[in-house]
C-alpha cells in the first residue's frame, strides 16, 4: 500500500470516528425541556386553576386587563365612546342602544364586566348575550341546547362566574385547540367545514373567529346565527339578510328614515379571511398571540393584543423591513380607511335626514322613498362592516376601501332618491 493511500485511509478513519461520536451524542442526548400537559378537570373554567399548571401563559393572559391606547390612534383597550371620534354614530344608531353606549372593546379579562355594565343591556335582554363572553356557554348549551339563548340575561349572568379565558379555546384534558361556540360550529358546518377535523393552523384562527364574527339573533328563539351561507363578503351577507332568514327583517327601524336597519357585530374574521394574510395561511394567533420565550421556554403569548405592541415578535418572522417601517405602513392604511369611513358615515347620516324630510311631504313619491330606504340600509351595512371591525381596514385594505367607497356612493344615491321622492329638482 502506498503512502498516499495510507494517509487517505487514516483521514477517513478520523472522519468516521468524529461523525460516529456526533451521532452517538445526538442519540443519547436528552430532549429539550417541554411543558408537560396537565389534565385539567372537565368543566373547570377558572383560569387561575389552569394558571397553576401553565404560569407563563396565565401571566400573559392577565395582561389583557391592561387599558392602553393604540399606537396608531385607532382602537386600543381604553373604554372610550367611539362617538368621540365619529359624532355621526349617534345619528346612525338613533333609536337603538348603540346610540347610548358604543365603547371601545377592552381585553378578554373585562368581557363579563363590560357586559354587565353596558348601557345597551335592558330588562328585555336575553341569555344569548353570554355566548362570546364566558366559557360557561359550553355547559349552558349542553344542558339546554339553544334554550339558554332565550333565558333572561340576569339569570345567565348569575351562572357565568368567569370571563373569556382558557376553556374557551382549549380542551382541558389535552390542551388541544377547540371551539365551543355552537353558532360558529353550525355556521362552518353549513359551509362544509367540520371544525373537529380542522388543522392546528386553522384552529389558531377558528378559536378567535368563533367570537370575532358577524351574527344576528333568530326571531323568537334568540338563537345566535352567523350569516355565511352565501359567503363572507359584504355583498354575500347582505344578500343573505335580504332573504329574511327565519323571518329576520331588521335589527331595528331607524326613527327618522323609517328604514329597516342592520347592525354589524365585529366582523373581524370575515374581513381577515379574504385578505392577504388570511389567504396566505397566516392565522390570527400568529400576529395577535406571537411566540415568545422566557427562562428558555417557548410559548404563545396570551395577552391577545394589537400586533403593533409586539411588532418584532408578531411581524418580523415574515417581514424584514423593521419595526418603524411596519408601524408607519399600518398607520397609513388605517388613516386612509378612517378618512373614507368618517366621510361615508357623515353622508349616511345626511341620507337619513333627507329621507325624513321627504317622507313628510304631502305628495311624496312612495316608490322613490322606498328605494331611498333600501339604499340607506345597504349603505350603512357596508359602512358598519368596517366601523364595527377592529383593524381599521388593516385586515384587508383593498376590500375595506372598496366597501367604504360603495357605502359612500350608496349614501349619495339614497339622498338623490329621497329628493326625487320629495319632488326636489336636482342638478
Amino acid at each position: 500500500m502506498s503512502k498516499p493511500q495510507k494517509s487517505l485511509i487514516a483521514l477517513l478513519a478520523v472522519f468516521l470516528l468524529f461523525f460516529g461520536f456526533v451521532v452517538v451524542r445526538i442519540g443519547v442526548a436528552k430532549p429539550a425541556a417541554t411543558v408537560k400537559v396537565a389534565k385539567i378537570p372537565a368543566g373547570e373554567v377558572d383560569p387561575a386553576v389552569w394558571g397553576q399548571y401553565y404560569p407563563l401563559q396565565y401571566a400573559s393572559y392577565k395582561k389583557t386587563a391592561e387599558e392602553l391606547p393604540s399606537p396608531t390612534g385607532y382602537g386600543g383597550s381604553i373604554k372610550v365612546q367611539k362617538s368621540e371620534m365619529q359624532p355621526e354614530i349617534t345619528m346612525l344608531f338613533k333609536g337603538m342602544p348603540f346610540s347610548k353606549d358604543y365603547a371601545e372593546d377592552r381585553g378578554h379579562e373585562h368581557a363579563m364586566e363590560d357586559l354587565r355594565e353596558s348601557k345597551r343591556i335592558g330588562p328585555a335582554s336575553k341569555g344569548a348575550c353570554i355566548t362570546c363572553k364566558t366559557p360557561y356557554v359550553e355547559q349552558a348549551y349542553k344542558e339546554m341546547g339553544w334554550g339558554y339563548a332565550n333565558k333572561p340575561l340576569p339569570e345567565m349572568l348569575d351562572k357565568s362566574k368567569h370571563t373569556v379565558a382558557c376553556a374557551n379555546c382549549h380542551d382541558p384534558a389535552t390542551m388541544n385547540l377547540r371551539v365551543i361556540n355552537p353558532a360558529f360550529i353550525e355556521a362552518q358546518a353549513k359551509r362544509g367545514i367540520d371544525v373537529t377535523k380542522a388543522s392546528r393552523e386553522d384552529m389558531r384562527t377558528f378559536v378567535c373567529a368563533q367570537c370575532h364574527s358577524e351574527y344576528y339573533f333568530e326571531p323568537g328563539t334568540t338563537k345566535v346565527v352567523f350569516p355565511w351561507e352565501k359567503g363572507l363578503k359584504p355583498a354575500d351577507m347582505y344578500a343573505y339578510y335580504s332573504d329574511k332568514p327565519s323571518g329576520f327583517v331588521q335589527d331595528w327601524q331607524h326613527p327618522d328614515s323609517k328604514a329597516p336597519m342592520l347592525k354589524a357585530q365585529h366582523p373581524d374574521y370575515e374581513l381577515f379571511s379574504t385578505g392577504i394574510h388570511g389567504k396566505s395561511g397566516v392565522s390570527c394567533a400568529d400576529c395577535h398571540m406571537p411566540y415568545t420565550r422566557k427562562d428558555g421556554q417557548k410559548y404563545s403569548s396570551h395577552q391577545v393584543t394589537s400586533p403593533l405592541k409586539t411588532l418584532d415578535a408578531s411581524c418580523s418572522p415574515c417581514h424584514s423591513q423593521g419595526a418603524p417601517w411596519l408601524q408607519e405602513r399600518v398607520k397609513i392604511i388605517q388613516d386612509q380607511t378612517f378618512e373614507i369611513q368618517h366621510m361615508a358615515g357623515q353622508n349616511i347620516a345626511r341620507a337619513h335626514e333627507a329621507i325624513k324630510a321627504a317622507a313628510v311631504q304631502p305628495d311624496v313619491d312612495e316608490a322613490n322613498l322606498a328605494q331611498a330606504r333600501e339604499l340607506v340600509r345597504k349603505a350603512q351595512w357596508y359602512w358598519d362592516l368596517l366601523s364595527a371591525e377592529n383593524s381599521m381596514g388593516f385586515h384587508n385594505p383593498s376590500q375595506a376601501l372598496n366597501t367604504l367607497g360603495q357605502a359612500n356612493e350608496l349614501a349619495h344615491k339614497a339622498i338623490e332618491a329621497a329628493n326625487r321622492a320629495a319632488g326636489i329638482k336636482q342638478f
